[in-house]
């Protein structure tokens, strides 16, 4: 492997092709301003490296990014790459990941709007992120101890499993599919219409007019806070642990809770049960 240490390159496609290659506290800046450092390389270790130029990791295989720095002028810093490890990492650039596959993120600062749009198998852990659609259309993510927040989160996405989080955000989970969300504060309007096969576990569910136009859905021993008209045309099997303000036209199933301040069944195909355990 070829080893570099505390050098600085800022030409266009600085190490284009490379196989097996070391970077020790290099920096990717400067008025040549080149992108694409690493395009089409792989068995690439970046170690404490700072990016400041766009498209660093494209089309690359088998990366390690450890105790780096992304800048917000490093835009699309990864895309159509696999076998990537990121560690202790601040990604602050833009559409940082991208039709990426085999991704683990571990001990990261993220702030990117459309961030890990198309992805697949995704392992994010003990990590900060915050931005706009994060994980549109990812398939196959494992998310434990995220603390997020932003709008538009987890859209379109498809056999995720979520533990552990601190989700603030709005139109979640909208059109998702297989997901299992367990042990997560989840605060925000509009909470996953149109899913499919979604689960909540001992949740906290915060804000108004959630889980509507649903299939398949559970919530298990879950709090509901300042949620009203909450299950519209859902097809749901519900345990609430606590009162809920109000349930509006549950299409099918059954929701008990222990008290609700309305209950509104003005549609004649809402033929769900709201069953008071209080």
């Amino acid at each position: 492997m070829q080893k570099i240490k505390d050098m600085t390159f800022d030409a266009e496609r600085a190490f284009y092709g490379s196989r097996g290659l070391s970077l020790e506290n290099c920096r990717f800046d400067g008025p040549a301003d080149g992108e694409s450092a690493m395009k089409e390389s792989r068995d690439i270790t970046a170690n404490g490296c700072y990016f400041n130029l766009r498209y660093p990791f494209w089309h690359d295989d088998n990366v390690v990014i450890d105790s780096c720095e992304l800048t917000p002028l490093c835009r699309a810093a990864l895309w159509y790459t696999k076998n990537v490890d990121i560690k202790n990492t601040q990604l602050h650039g833009i559409k940082a990941l991208r039709e990426c596959a085999d991704i683990n993120i571990e001990n990261c600062d993220i702030e990117s709007p459309e961030f890990g749009w198309f992805s697949k198998r995704i392992s994010v852990s003990d990590t900060h992120a915050v931005g706009e659609y994060f994980m549109l259309r990812a398939e196959g993510l494992k998310i434990h101890n995220l603390k997020f927040s932003g709008k538009y989160s987890f859209q379109y996405v498809e056999n995720a499993v979520v533990s552990d989080c601190d989700i603030d955000t709005k139109d979640a989970f909208w059109h998702c599919r297989n997901v299992t969300v367990t042990n997560c504060r989840v605060k925000g309007e509009y909470l996953a219409w149109y899913a499919e096969d979604l689960t909540f576990k001992d949740c906290v569910i915060i804000g108004t007019q959630p889980l509507c136009y649903c299939r398949g859905l559970k919530l298990i021993n879950c709090r509901m806070e300042d949620t009203d008209l909450s299950f519209e045309k859902s097809d749901v099997e519900a345990t609430l642990t606590a009162p809920i303000v109000s349930i509006k036209n549950p299409h099918s199933g059954s929701i008990s809770v222990p008290a609700v301040g309305e209950i509104i069944m003005d549609d004649p195909e809402a033929r769900g049960q709201v069953i008071i355990t209080g």
